[in-house]
């Protein structure tokens, strides 16, 4: 699919990295766990903040709600992020998609970089997120999460590229008119229509990254086929681990290693454990079903109905199965062991879940994580691949093919 990879990447498996999945666990010091977390460029491919920025949220405090703000960015050693365009599906309706993703990528470029400018830095390229890091600032970097913000558009695309948007997640939990999603029982296009490899090649010719998170398992595989640089999951984890349909297959992360793509890890708790995923009323539609008859039994009028749902839903929600740090340490390892050490990031779809694990709270816990890499096995060299390495080295291959 392109010729950058002569070598699957499903066979360089280092001794390393080999190592790191049989390795007996040891202690890190606190010294090599700063040191390691210091070096490392960590970037995170999804980060749904800007969800409250566009409402009027100052990122720079910090806040009690949430998992993010600046404060915490800095704590964690973040050194930059790809702040979520998001666009609900609502907004496909009356072609009121494209006007909002106009918002979200003004609140990342006016309300989180221009707000506070000596902090943040907008960055296009893997070079500026470098530059970005060498004047201790944090690189933002912008993808739009939902493809129906193009309003079917090649224009419109090319004008988002323009403002700075770097990827794009090609559906959201609804299929559009040219790309399933994995949310979507109907899969109206068989996967990628004709159109949808028009966008596909366009976004290759752009050098902006194609994400097939939310997609669906066809859509993946036909994106797999149209498109000649590597695609990536800005935010996914592994279906083996935790069976819900925005998880990725054994066999999906595998022939996306062999292509040179990724896999960034998911943090909500329904993506990496399974008793979370069956005990979450989003990810199990049976409880969700459940709380829908019990409100439409208890309560009369629509206002009062849907009322006693956010109610039902919320308390259920709070007693469902946390995930902990050693499930996000397990996803990692299975990527790992199916596609090599190159496959793998972070994605951790911050202020986007409801339910962060026991040990990842926040942004600020970070080195938690480089802790728990660290005493499983892990170098410090496959560290800073895991945190950034990787997505700076697609990045560059995505902007080498627009050249």
């Amino acid at each position: 699919m392109h010729g950058i990879h002569s070598i699957p990447s499903i066979v360089i498996l280092s001794a390393v990295s080999l190592a790191c999945l049989t390795a007996q666990t040891r202690r890190a010091s606190d010294a090599e766990v700063d040191r390691v977390h210091r070096s490392a460029l960590l970037i995170d491919t999804h980060n749904d903040v800007t969800s409250e920025t566009v409402k009027g949220l100052d990122i720079g405090p910090l806040r009690q709600q949430g998992h993010t703000d600046l404060v915490r960015l800095k704590q964690g050693g973040v050194g930059a992020v790809f702040f979520a365009a998001y666009v609900s599906g609502t907004y496909a309706q009356g072609n009121r998609a494209a006007n909002r993703a106009m918002e979200m990528i003004d609140t990342i470029r006016h309300d989180i970089v221009g707000r506070h400018p000596t902090d943040f830095e907008l960055a296009l390229t893997a070079d500026g997120i470098a530059a970005a890091r060498k004047k201790g600032r944090i690189a933002a970097l912008i993808g739009i999460e939902g493809g129906h913000a193009i309003e079917d558009s090649l224009r419109l695309l090319r004008n988002f590229h323009a403002l700075g948007v770097r990827y794009m997640t090609l559906t959201h939990n609804n299929s559009n008119h040219w790309a399933d999603s994995a949310g979507d029982a109907n899969k109206p296009n068989n996967g990628l229509s004709g159109f949808g490899r028009e966008v596909v090649r366009e976004m290759n010719r752009l050098g902006m990254m194609v994400d097939i998170s939310h997609a669906s398992d066809k859509t993946f595989y036909d994106v797999l086929e149209a498109s000649t640089v590597p695609p990536f999951a800005s935010h996914s984890s592994c279906r083996s681990l935790a069976n819900i349909p925005r998880n990725m297959t054994d066999a999906m992360i595998t022939a996306l290693g062999k292509k040179g793509g990724l896999v960034q890890i998911n943090f909500g708790c329904e993506f990496l454990n399974q008793k979370s995923a069956e005990t979450s009323t989003w990810a199990n539609p049976k409880i969700a079903e459940g709380l829908r008859q019990r409100a439409n039994a208890q309560a009369a009028g629509e206002k009062a109905r849907a009322e006693l749902l956010k109610k039902l839903t919320s308390e259920a929600d709070a007693k469902m199965a946390r995930a902990t740090l050693e499930d996000a340490v397990a996803h990692i390892d299975r990527v790992v062991k199916l596609a090599g050490i190159d496959t793998v990031g972070i994605g951790s779809d911050y202020d986007g879940v409801g339910c962060v694990p026991v040990g990842l709270e926040d942004v600020s816990k970070f080195p938690a994580l480089t802790r728990a890499l660290l005493e499983k096995g892990y170098s410090p060299a496959d560290v800073h691949k895991i945190y950034g390495g990787n997505l700076l080295r697609l990045m560059r291959e995505a902007e080498k093919a627009a050249r």
